[in-house]
């Protein structure tokens, strides 16, 4: 007889979201994909600004539950508050200063409810003179550093990123952990507290390498200053006989001397880090490369222990094999766009469903049975409903 699976690990843990998209939407998913009951808090103004993501993002609504708020209401104030006391967890995004002003910060928060963890994501900070600049994911990777380090394009500018690394990476993960620590520590403590999340420092920590190396030697890191950045050619992507790409990461000596092996190459095996045959090396990787396709190369190298991967396209990643023996995508269903697949949940411990996942579309709403656990009778709901503070 199987096991049970085990219970997932933020069962039982309510979160408040009024994200939409950036890096709180993304900490919002991580926390649902842990098997958080994540609540989407919306407006139902009609002259809210709201950016809605496509249907398919930020895992299709897999996990949610909706009730749109008026904040702007003293009732409807207060039917969030009275949501907050249930909870574990308010993530929000708003301009720093614009919770509190609405009476929904972390001071208001924290008189109905102590315990809460009150999570502020912006791009950087809620303090410092630039905490009122707008921004997005670019903004946050140019003053962290990031782009500075990156390959150059046409006229010498930084290249664009790939993906949304710091609304990811820098911003979504790093408010999950944040929260999942406080959480950590309130079961020690009992108390809740208020955490703030930006993004821009969130990339200094992915560079901290180069930034810690700067402050302890005074070093000025640009593209090619070292192994990472460009500098050798055991570490850089080279093209195909099929015009597609191959990434060598050979750092350690025994990977690169496995591929030069592999290319005849031996003749470079003890010059690896020799700065001035860098570009011989360069060039006759590339040549070499350049003598069959990318997927023949793959089939001779992945293996042998040469830190060789293939550049897969975004078309190719739900073919490697790799990603379909590990079941990475999934499927799911909602009323308005039938079926679908997509991502499953992929960082470490969250359960990935084994069926496909039925999803509620963006205008579905929970506000009746959300409040209705608030302690709310079913005629101040009628009359919240009714009036358009709740919807």
């Amino acid at each position: 007889m199987s096991a049970a699976p085990p219970a997932a690990a933020l069962d039982g843990i309510r979160v408040l979201d009024f994200s939409t998209v950036g890096p709180a939407a993304r900490c919002a998913r991580i926390l649902a994909d842990y098997g958080a009951e994540l609540v989407k808090v919306g407006s139902p103004r009609k002259a809210a600004l709201q950016i809605e993501p496509a249907h398919w993002a930020y895992g299709a609504g897999r996990g949610v539950r909706r009730i749109r708020i008026d904040l702007k209401a003293r009732e409807g104030r207060e039917a969030f508050l009275r949501l907050v006391g249930q909870a574990d967890v308010v993530l929000e995004s708003f301009r720093p200063g614009v919770a509190s002003r609405l009476g929904v910060g972390y001071a208001d928060a924290c008189r109905v409810n102590p315990r809460i963890i009150y999570c502020s994501t912006s791009g950087y900070g809620q303090t410092g003179p630039a905490s009122g600049w707008a921004g997005h994911d670019l903004d946050y990777l140019a003053v962290g550093g990031f782009l500075h380090m990156s390959g150059r394009g046409e006229g010498g500018a930084p290249q664009l990123p790939g993906a949304s690394i710091a609304d990811a990476a820098a911003g979504g993960m790093q408010a999950a952990i944040a929260i999942l620590a406080a959480l950590l520590r309130r079961a020690r403590t009992g108390r809740g507290e208020f955490l703030d999340v930006s993004v821009a420092e969130g990339v200094l920590s992915l560079m901290a390498l180069l930034l810690d190396e700067h402050l302890a030697t005074g070093a000025d890191p640009a593209p090619g200053h070292d192994v990472l950045s460009g500098r050798f050619a055991c570490y850089g992507v080279y093209a195909t006989r099929d015009e597609r790409w191959l990434a060598v990461g050979a750092i350690e000596a025994a990977f690169w001397a496995n591929l030069c092996r592999a290319l005849g190459l031996e003749r470079w095996i003890a010059h690896q880090y020799d700065d001035s045959k860098q570009d011989l090396i360069r060039a006759e990787l590339a040549a070499a490369f350049r003598t069959r396709d990318r997927d023949a190369w793959v089939a001779e190298l992945a293996p042998a222990d040469t830190c060789v991967a293939p550049v897969l396209s975004v078309s190719e990643l739900p073919r490697f094999d790799q990603f379909r023996a590990r079941g990475v995508i999934g499927e799911v269903e909602q009323p308005q766009h039938g079926r679908f697949r997509q991502l499953a949940p992929v960082l470490a411990g969250a359960a990935r469903p084994d069926s496909v996942a039925r999803v509620r579309g963006a205008e579905a709403s929970d506000a009746e049975p959300l409040l209705r656990a608030a302690g709310y009778p079913a005629a101040e709901i009628e009359a919240l409903l009714g009036a358009g503070t709740v919807a």
